[in-house]
């Protein structure tokens, strides 16, 4: 296809209390028609509460059960970050259901340093590219924006999505990098980000967005609100833009150890 839809949604997570995150959510998407893809914030369902006992089952918990559901119901891929339990630790995956049932996903591969991520969750190995309506997407997590190498289109994808609980403290950071990699990787960019205090008092100011592939502000969410917006990006406009400045070509050449 040329064109891909996309439902952004910016959003509260109350903490620990999936039932609640996950019926407040079916509320708020039981209007949306006519889109491809739903986004969700990084760990929708519990908030980024790593060192607690709130990993879900990664084939029948209950955040991916409605995952499967939403999708099936309104006929869409929907997307979001799930904590999982995985090897005596947890992952940071990042879901993506369609609506005949396939279910894919990205474990986070950057762990966040700062707030001990690495020793509750383990990184995820394996770089993906996942195909929504035939448009190529690369997905991450969070502090995944920080490293462009992993992030570096090998003209491979389309589209970036990075959905993120990122702190309000590191708003510019946050709203720099999503244009940063949309400009070197000559892609469309899409951040999806949280609002709101998490259980730990860090607070989450938003910044959804959506830029294209020179790094121009196509969507903006406004910050400290809940936001769910749709979208409609073209492709054609980025093969064009990249036949006409084919930077790609010049790329170097590398490997990921």
């Amino acid at each position: 296809m040329s064109t891909l839809t996309i439902t952004t949604v910016q959003t509260d997570i109350t903490w620990l209390n999936v039932t609640n995150n996950l019926n407040t959510l079916s509320a708020k998407l039981k209007n949306i028609t006519d889109t491809d893809l739903i986004l969700l914030p990084e760990t929708f369902s519990t908030g980024f509460a790593i060192n607690l006992d709130v990993d879900q089952d990664p084939i029948n918990g209950q955040a991916l059960n409605w995952l499967v559901e939403q999708s099936t119901k309104l006929n869409t891929v929907i997307a979001g970050s799930v904590l999982v339990s995985h090897k005596n630790k947890k992952a940071n995956r990042f879901y993506w259901v369609w609506p005949d049932g396939t279910i894919k996903y990205y474990d986070k591969r950057h762990l966040f340093r700062l707030g001990n991520e690495g020793d509750h969750v383990i990184a995820g190995e394996n770089r993906e590219v996942f195909k929504v309506n035939g448009v190529k997407v690369l997905p991450l997590i969070c502090y995944d924006l920080r490293f462009p190498v992993w992030a570096r289109n090998r003209n491979d994808y389309d589209v970036i999505v990075n959905v993120a609980n990122w702190p309000a403290t590191r708003r510019n950071i946050w709203d720099t990098l999503l244009q940063a990699r949309a400009i070197e990787n000559q892609s469309y960019v899409i951040g999806i980000n949280r609002v709101g205090d998490d259980g730990n008092g860090t607070a989450h100011s938003g910044g959804t967005a959506i830029y294209d592939f020179c790094g121009e502000t196509l969507f903006n969410a406004k910050d400290n609100e809940i936001d769910i917006s749709t979208t409609t990006i073209d492709i054609t406009k980025l093969k064009q833009f990249k036949a006409a400045f084919p930077v790609h070509l010049d790329a170097d050449e590398f490997n990921i150890v």
